[in-house]
């Protein structure tokens, strides 16, 4: 009798260490308690100050575009087919490993730690001074060419990822990788993040509703975002009750035939 109860102890006690919680696969969830609070949300995210490698595009338009043309360039017939990510590369300024660019006519342009309306102003400035009289009423826009990163890690759809728009949340950025299945660490969500001194590591905890409130909680070009693994997957036990289950009555089968076997030798 007793050495039933230990076994059934045991494999309840085995069930409920393998089996993943609904606290661990849950987003935002609120620390109060209370499902009615309202979170305020504060806007934390600064203007993104540009990479070396990123990709620029720079548009200009005048009173009389033909005397611009050369500053907006246009994929040759060979890369009309390409994607928008192919051709963003081959229409877009590269930022070289010196944090310049190479714009036609107006030469190298630093653009290393600016943000995109600094630049801006800078090009537009060096038109005036160069090219064009106020008259001729410059339009200049300056945007990324896209929001680049990597996803990779305990995610369905590992690999690099390129929006097309303006800013790109975490959630945004795990969708876009298939999202993370019941095995993956959603509470230590890790981002390495480049910045002009070198790569960091910061941590976000996907779970918490405080989420939206955190430095990192919109992701930036050429972030590599990482997704651990729960310990439960590397005990190959199951995620669920069921699962665990089943592999534990295999498992007591198994050994069960094996003593019997032997015994019978």
């Amino acid at each position: 009798m007793k050495k039933t109860i230990f076994a059934i102890g045991l494999i309840f006690t085995i069930l409920a260490s393998s089996c993943i919680p609904q606290k661990e696969i849950l987003y935002l969830q609120d620390d109060t308690g209370d499902s009615k609070t309202i979170i305020g949300v504060q806007e934390v995210q600064k203007p993104y100050r540009v990479q070396i490698n990123d990709i620029i595009s720079i548009r200009i338009k005048v009173l009389d575009q033909d005397n611009v043309s050369i500053f907006n360039p246009i994929s040759s017939e060979s890369n009309l087919n390409a994607s928008g990510a192919e051709r963003a590369y081959f229409d877009g300024f590269t930022v070289d490993t010196h944090g310049n660019i190479q714009v036609p006519t107006l030469g190298e342009i630093n653009v290393l730690g600016r943000t995109t309306k600094e630049i801006q102003e800078i090009v537009v400035n060096k038109l005036l001074e160069e090219q064009f009289k106020e008259t001729a009423n410059i339009f200049v826009t300056v945007k990324l060419s896209g929001v680049r990163f990597t996803v990779y890690g305990e995610v369905n759809n590992s690999g690099t990822v390129v929006l097309f728009q303006e800013r790109v949340n975490i959630f945004e950025a795990i969708a876009n990788a298939g999202e993370i299945p019941v095995t993956g660490d959603r509470k230590d969500v890790v981002i390495v993040r480049q910045y002009p001194q070198g790569q960091k590591i910061h941590h976000i905890d996907l779970t918490k509703v405080s989420v939206l409130n955190s430095p990192y909680y919109y992701i930036q070009p050429n972030d590599m975002i990482y997704v651990k693994p729960l310990k439960q997957k590397s005990w190959g036990t199951g995620t669920t009750g069921v699962q665990s289950l089943s592999t534990i009555i295999s498992v007591l089968s198994l050994v069960t035939t094996t003593i019997l076997l032997a015994r019978n030798l």
